[in-house]
């Protein structure tokens, strides 16, 4: 393996190290804003986020040795080229003769643009005798070093990388590689998440479902009123989210960065799935536990759809009543948020919102696509966008908008989720190593029956009209 493959393999393992770094260190900004965090659960995962970060420095430190030995090899390969060998000093110096080694009219280490030589190609079609005199010396000894490399009719090479096929070698960017690309979990990232316990498949929720009663005393010395409490138990289940790959021995040892590449992809799949699962999933999934509020129109506008969010978050609030804790959100699809943001309006509500400009229908943050709130609806809402969101709903060309209170929408993750295990054992026979992640999580939004969802055909696939 050369020094720049090796350096090409260090920079994919410090980009691994520094994602992995990243999601434990947004690991634990999320336990520290869990309401039931514990002083041992913070030690425990600020831990684990040092040792990633450890990492990281292990992996630059390995890089830049690498890229530090890639430059002093450049530079003696520079001074070997720059390097004339001294002649045989037997003979008396001034009893032989001398072949001088005269320097190169253009030098690449003096001129590394060649800005002298295409001055010089100028001059001379302008006419200038010297700039003349240089290409043509040029030109000699270009047919000195490599005249069998020109062609003397016209002065150019003669054989192109084609009769060197053994000699040009193909070279990959493997820093540059394109991974396949994912919807990720943006929806999953906004839910309230909670610690896994350790052990279970299954975690129970008591939930007040007979509730007590207070009533006013019809009369003095008569019992007052009663209603024995009574609650059902809310069952989670505990589900596993797991992926595998077998890879060659030779494909990993062989190769520039293959293990970090197809890890990678398989945390991008987990993700992804995770997210799916929340929204999708038959019974449980958030689009079939969310009471729907119908939109219906042939022609669709989003002065007509702006309504009906105010409606599905009224249905929120009115749902939760006192626990209500206000932090609402709108989840949709991206190009349902880019097709509100294409409307164009002369109207605005009544009522101002804080933090919204006047005369709009919201606000777009800018922000890129999995990185948090996008925007803001014109009453405040913040809007998440989450592309696991279906569009082949109702009539095959329907997505649906999401209407929820965040802090109702409990996920549970494992604290080291995902695991990866590298097993080498079970395919030793047939040289293969086979890479497995997976990771335990649970997840509800039913505590509360709350939840909305925009649904109908005024949610087809978007035309961007402007209006």
């Amino acid at each position: 393996m050369t020094l720049a493959e090796l350096i090409a393999q260090a920079r994919t393992a410090l980009d691994t190290a520094i994602t992995a770094r990243q999601q434990e260190q947004d690991a634990l900004m999320a336990l520290r804003s869990d309401d039931n965090l514990t002083e041992d659960a913070v030690t425990a995962r600020v831990a684990t986020r040092d040792t990633a970060d450890a990492e990281v420095t292990r992996r630059q430190a390995a890089l830049d040795q690498l890229e530090a030995e890639q430059v002093r090899e450049d530079e003696v390969t520079a001074l070997q080229a720059r390097t004339v060998p001294a002649a045989n000093r037997a003979p008396a110096y001034d009893r032989v003769h001398r072949v001088g080694a005269e320097e190169r009219t253009y030098r690449p280490d003096q001129d590394r643009r060649g800005a002298a030589f295409e001055g010089d190609v100028a001059a001379a079609f302008m006419g200038d005798y010297e700039a003349r005199d240089r290409l043509g010396r040029h030109m000699a000894e270009e047919r000195v070093e490599r005249g069998d490399q020109i062609d003397p009719r016209t002065g150019q090479r003669a054989a192109g990388t084609g009769a060197f096929a053994g000699l040009v070698v193909p070279q990959y960017l493997t820093d540059l590689y394109a991974p396949a690309a994912a919807a990720r979990r943006p929806f999953a990232d906004s839910c309230r998440p909670h610690d896994l316990p350790a052990q279970g498949m299954t975690v129970n929720i008591s939930r007040i479902t007979t509730a007590t009663n207070v009533d006013l005393q019809a009369s003095e010395n008569i019992a007052v009123a009663e209603t024995d409490i009574d609650d059902t138990l809310l069952p989670v289940t505990v589900q596993t989210n797991a992926g595998q790959q077998t890879l060659s021995r030779q494909a990993i040892e062989r190769g520039a960065g293959v293990e970090p590449v197809v890890l990678d992809d398989l945390f991008r799949r987990y993700s992804t799935k995770l997210d799916s699962t929340l929204l999708n999933q038959a019974t449980n999934g958030l689009t079939n536990v969310a009471t729907s509020v119908a939109y219906t129109d042939a022609s669709p506008t989003v002065a007509e759809l702006y309504p009906k969010v105010i409606e599905g978050l009224s249905g929120v609030e009115g749902a939760l009543l006192d626990m209500a804790t206000g932090d609402n959100i709108a989840v949709m699809h991206s190009r349902r948020w880019y097709w509100m943001q294409n409307a164009m309006a002369s109207t605005w509500p009544v009522i101002t919102q804080p933090g919204i400009v006047a005369q709009t229908l919201g606000a777009n943050y800018a922000t890129t696509y999995g990185s948090g709130v996008r925007g803001v609806l014109p009453n405040g809402t913040p809007v998440i966008v989450d592309n696991n969101i279906a569009t082949t709903l109702g009539g095959g060309t329907e997505d649906e908008i999401y209407l929820v209170d965040r802090q109702e929408c409990h996920l549970w993750e494992d604290a080291n989720a995902p695991m990866y295990i590298r097993a080498e054992q079970t395919k030793v026979a047939s040289l293969g190593v086979l890479m497995v992640v997976y990771g335990y999580f649970a997840y509800t939004h039913a505590r509360y029956a709350h939840a909305r969802k925009i649904a109908g055909t005024g949610l087809i696939a978007p035309t961007f009209t402007g209006v």
